[in-house]
């Protein structure tokens, strides 16, 4: 076991100092937020801004509290959480095999990458009427919606993480003897492993942004609906809370990836 008299003074006050800063930082973001929602609370109370417009933190509060009591925040919740990571896994599984497909053939690259950069250029939300006709006005609409949302992103960061894997290193592997296949996973999956938890660190935004544009479109529960619900019926307390709920899942989905990034480069 290693106690401090392995390392040297220098080496300790390395560690000290990054934990300190750890420590700042954490301290820091806990701050910022704690102070927006004090100023927040204080601006509503004192009329600075107008509570039933801007909402508050003590009102949101309240609002998620008899959402809770009530029993419908789990359902929407529910709803809108299988949603998003149905199209986050979907999205994500679509696209690194077609991004693994442009990496295997050049042709297929160049065939099918003129496509792929309209398809991105295009408001996913202007083909949602044809969504809904092809899938109905349900889950599986909101989940292709998010799948939609995410899957060239996916593809189109991950294919160029493919491409620029060292041409030397595959040269040095191609001289012995290495397969195709052999290339492929002994040097371009491992040194795409960053690129491929940044993608999932953008798919989680993306798929959420997807779900939630699926449910402005058609739903009858979810985030988005009780958010177009609020709005509809001038609930802005709904609204905002139905936003700081969405906020959390994010958060929390973000943080998985978070863990899960920890895991791969361990292994690595």
């Amino acid at each position: 076991m290693k106690t401090n008299e392995n390392f040297s003074p220098e080496h300790l006050r390395y560690i000290r100092g990054k934990k300190l800063n750890g420590f700042f930082i954490t301290s820091a973001r806990l701050f910022l937020i704690v102070f927006i929602v004090a100023i927040w609370e204080i601006a509503a109370d004192i009329g600075l801004i107008d509570s039933f417009l801007m909402s508050s933190p003590s009102r949101i509060v309240k609002t998620i509290g008899e959402l809770i009591s009530g029993g419908d925040l789990y359902g929407h919740v529910a709803t809108t959480l299988y949603e998003t990571v149905m199209g986050f896994l979907i999205a994500t599984i679509v696209g690194n095999a077609f991004a693994l497909l442009m990496w295997w053939s050049e042709s297929f690259k160049k065939i099918i990458e003129p496509y792929l950069i309209v398809l991105n250029s295009l408001p996913k939300i202007a083909l949602g009427p044809i969504i809904i006709v092809w899938f109905g006005s349900g889950a599986k609409s909101i989940i292709f919606m998010a799948f939609l949302v995410t899957v060239i992103v996916t593809t189109i960061t991950m294919s160029n993480a493919f491409s620029a894997t060292e041409a030397g290193k595959i040269m040095l592997l191609k001289s012995m003897g290495g397969t195709k296949l052999q290339i492929l996973f002994k040097l371009v999956l491992p040194s795409s492993v960053p690129t491929f938890i940044s993608s999932l660190k953008i798919n989680v935004g993306m798929a959420w942004i997807g779900s939630i544009i699926g449910e402005y479109l058609s739903s009858k529960e979810g985030i988005g609906y009780l958010i177009v619900y609020g709005g509809q019926v001038f609930k802005l307390d709904l609204v905002m809370a139905s936003t700081v709920i969405l906020c959390i899942l994010a958060g929390l989905m973000y943080a998985f990836v978070a863990i899960l990034e920890r895991v791969l480069l361990k292994q690595r």
